[in-house]
C-alpha cells in the first residue's frame, strides 16, 4: 500500500446521502453525525490519493451502516479531537484514541476495538538506547501532543520531551538528528519505519503498558450505547475480523 504522508487543513468528508443533522447527544436513524478525526496516523486513518481512508475510517462507515446512520468526517489535530469531545462540538472521535481514566472524566468511550501499547524507536545503529531505562534528562525525545506517550513520558522518564502536532513530524524530527528517539503506539511505529521510514527507525526495548483503543463521544451522549452495539454485532458477525485481517493480518 503506498501511503502519502502531510498535514492537511480541515476538510469534511461526506459518506452516503445525508438523511438530516443529528443534535449532538440524541440519537435518530437516518441522522447524520459528525466524526472528528485526523488524517496522519497510518493505518488507522490518513491520506492516499486525495482520499481520507484506514482501519478506523472504515469500521465507523460499518458501525454507521449497522446502526443505519449518516456519517461525515472532519479531520483535524488530534488535540481537537478530545477538546471537541468535551465541548460536545462532534457526535464522536476516532483517531486511535487510548482509554485512559483521566480522559474517561470528560468523555464517554465505546467498548475497546484495538489493544495496542507503547514502543520506543531509535535509528538504525544506535547503540546508545536499547530501552525506556537508558532514557536521561540529556536525552532529548520527540512524540505527539497531548497522547498518552508523552503523559508516559512525562510521568516515567526525566528526558526532553519535544511533542508535536502530528506524529509525523516527531519521527522527521527523528530521521534528521533533531531528537535520539521517538515514542509512540506500536502499530503506527512498526508501519511508519517499515515504510516511509526504509527501515532507518527500529524498534527497542519492551512493549510499554496495556492499552486499548476506544471511539470517543461527548459525556451522556446516546450514540455511545448505539454505537457499542453495533460493534458487539460486527464482531458476532465476522464483518470485524474482515475488517482486521485486511489492515493488520489474522490476529494473534
Amino acid at each position: 500500500m503506498k501511503t502519502k504522508w502531510g498535514i492537511c487543513t480541515v476538510v469534511t468528508v461526506s459518506i452516503g446521502l445525508m438523511a438530516g443533522c443529528s443534535s449532538t447527544g440524541s440519537f435518530n436513524e437516518g441522522d447524520t453525525y459528525t466524526v472528528a478525526t485526523d488524517n496522519s496516523y497510518v493505518p488507522f486513518e490518513f491520506i492516499e490519493d486525495g482520499e481520507l481512508v484506514g482501519f478506523d475510517i472504515e469500521l465507523v462507515e460499518l458501525i454507521a451502516e449497522e446502526a443505519n446512520f449518516e456519517v461525515e468526517f472532519e479531520q483535524m489535530e488530534f488535540s481537537g479531537i478530545l477538546a471537541g469531545m468535551e465541548t460536545s462540538r462532534y457526535d464522536l472521535g476516532i483517531a486511535g484514541i487510548t482509554i485512559t481514566e483521566d480522559r474517561a472524566e470528560n468523555i464517554d468511550f465505546s467498548q475497546p476495538y484495538y489493544e495496542a501499547g507503547l514502543t520506543l524507536a531509535v535509528l538504525e545503529g544506535n547503540e546508545d538506547i536499547e530501552s525506556i531505562d537508558d532514557l536521561t534528562e540529556s536525552t532529548s525525545v520527540s512524540t505527539r501532543s497531548s497522547s498518552t506517550s508523552q503523559s508516559y513520558l512525562e510521568d516515567n522518564t526525566d528526558a526532553d520531551i519535544e511533542a508535536y502536532p502530528e506524529i509525523t513530524e516527531a519521527y522527521q524530527a527523528l530521521l534528521q538528528g533533531h531528537v535520539e528517539a521517538v515514542l509512540y503506539d506500536v502499530p503506527n511505529v512498526e508501519f511508519y519505519s517499515q515504510s516511509d521510514a526504509n527501515g532507518e527507525i527500529v524498534r527497542v526495548g519492551e512493549r510499554l503498558t496495556g492499552e486499548d483503543y476506544g471511539i470517543a463521544f461527548p459525556k451522556d451522549s446516546e450514540l455511545r450505547d448505539v454505537v457499542d452495539e453495533a460493534l458487539t454485532t460486527l464482531k458476532e458477525n465476522g464483518r470485524f475480523d474482515e475488517l482486521y485481517e485486511k489492515w493488520f493480518g489474522e490476529s494473534e
